[in-house]
């Protein structure tokens, strides 16, 4: 396919906009695909495609990052593929510098990226349940698989700031970027909103909680007198997962777990069975089966008890007292978002949904339709009355929504779009200085492409 000179500009701008937003994420979910050798349906023959010092690229890190963007629906280059794969050496090419270097990272940096990440990643999935459900691990193995991933992607974007740490961007520059542009030619953006929530969630009562402990006593009592553990874990345990692995949570290091359950599980001897313990997911019991050094082994049967409408109602009230404090400006709503709301996705952004780049002006097209259907019929600047509704993990929870601000289906131009172009010119000029720096760093480690790949001319 041939394009013009005009379709290659547009092609260039979007792709600009779209790569500022989208590359950080696909490193992360692409590999998430690939700590679990799966995306969809997709199996890849793996294989090393790329060798830099001491650092590999595998085949399944390049397909599944390649198929990440395309699923996300975003304009993609003719040379796509290549491209991923250069970000892919580029990025291990800095981490073998940062290396020699000696550019870290703290592990409590790591560990709050981490986290961030997986919430957002949740909230796309729907709960953590799910994603323990669909991959057969518990989120603590999830997390902990996808640490190292993490930790090299912060010290890539570490490195990458030292590089281009003298880069900026006028406002000059960034208008004469988006003059570039044909006007005929400019991306359209579809309508995007500025919406917030605080949500509360029932809290449940002593009642049910003792007799979630009284029927996990019973089960304790079962195995106790000879019937199989992971058995009973298969049938009565509320982990998803615990179908699969009877409960079985494997070798886990110190400081993963849940405090208060790890504090049960390292208080025991090798075989015995705890007592019925409540923890910040549920009600356990815990047997502890091997412990190494830092390292412990352990099993657990949870039971998550269930709210009452009287719980219900009570938490409908709460909300009502701080939407109350909000319309009366005792509080403001990103005040109240950050001290009240259960939600950890949004309570740490002022109670705002972000898209994946952390902005909280985001297309209406990836909001949940719930959420558009009730904005839909509010004025701006309102703020709901308190709401029942469903979570993603099928619990049921009360909300306010805030509907702050609105912005109309439109052809980028500087006034509406500023912040995209600004990040667009500012990633061009960033990348611009770091593939200058690549062309240096490469007489300096070891580098080998695969052949098959040599039409990519990434080392020329």
């Amino acid at each position: 396919m041939i394009f013009t000179l005009k379709q290659m500009k547009v092609m260039k701008l979007k792709y600009l906009i779209s790569r500022y937003i989208i590359i950080h994420c696909l490193i992360f979910f692409g590999a998430i695909s690939a700590s679990f050798g799966q995306t969809g349906d997709l199996q890849v023959i793996d294989k090393i495609i790329a060798k830099i010092d001491n650092y590999i690229v595998l085949k399944s890190d390049l397909e599944n990052a390649y198929n990440d963007f395309l699923s996300s629906g975003q304009a993609s280059p003719p040379d796509l593929k290549c491209r991923i794969l250069e970000n892919l050496v580029t990025n291990k090419l800095l981490v073998a510098k940062a290396e020699i270097d000696s550019v870290i990272v703290e592990d409590a940096e790591v560990d709050s990226n981490l986290e961030r990440k997986l919430q957002y990643f949740i909230s796309q999935i729907g709960s953590e349940e799910r994603i323990e459900q669909y991959y057969g691990k518990t989120i603590e193995q999830f997390r902990e698989e996808l640490r190292e991933r993490e930790k090299e992607q912060l010290i890539v974007q570490k490195m990458q700031s030292v590089i281009s740490e003298d880069v900026s961007v006028t406002p000059a520059e960034v208008k004469d970027f988006f003059e570039s542009i044909p006007s005929d030619s400019l991306p359209f953006f579809s309508k995007e909103v500025t919406v917030g929530q605080i949500v509360k969630i029932p809290s449940v009562s002593e009642a049910q909680k003792e007799k979630s402990k009284r029927d996990l006593l019973d089960l304790r009592n079962r195995i106790l007198a000879g019937e199989d553990f992971g058995t009973i874990a298969k049938k009565y345990s509320q982990e998803p997962a615990a179908k699969n692995s009877g409960g079985d949570l494997g070798f886990q290091p110190r400081g993963v777990m849940d405090p208060k359950f790890e504090a049960a599980a390292l208080g025991l001897k090798a075989g015995d069975i705890s007592m019925p313990f409540e923890s910040s997911f549920g009600i356990h019991i815990v047997q502890l089966l091997d412990r190494r050094g830092n390292l412990y082994h352990s099993r657990h049967i949870i039971l998550i008890p269930e709210t009452t409408q009287q719980d219900v109602d009570r938490t409908i009230h709460e909300m009502d007292s701080i939407r109350t404090l909000i319309v009366n400006d005792s509080i403001t709503f990103e005040k109240a978002a950050a001290e009240f709301s259960d939600d950890k996705g949004t309570s740490s952004s002022g109670g705002y949904f972000l898209d994946p780049n952390g902005a909280n002006s985001m297309s209406v097209k990836d909001l949940d339709p719930t959420v558009y259907f009730t904005i839909d019929t509010m004025s701006l600047g309102s703020i709901t009355k308190p709401l029942t509704y469903r979570r993603p993990d099928g619990k049921q929870a009360v909300r306010v929504l805030y509907y702050k601000k609105s912005k109309s289906p439109h052809q980028a131009n500087l006034g509406d779009d500023y912040q995209k172009l600004y990040h667009a010119k500012l990633n061009q000029k960033r990348n611009k200085v770091i593939a200058q720096w690549f062309d240096r760093a490469k007489g300096e480690v070891f580098i080998n492409i695969d052949e098959e790949y040599n039409s990519c001319d990434i080392l020329k």
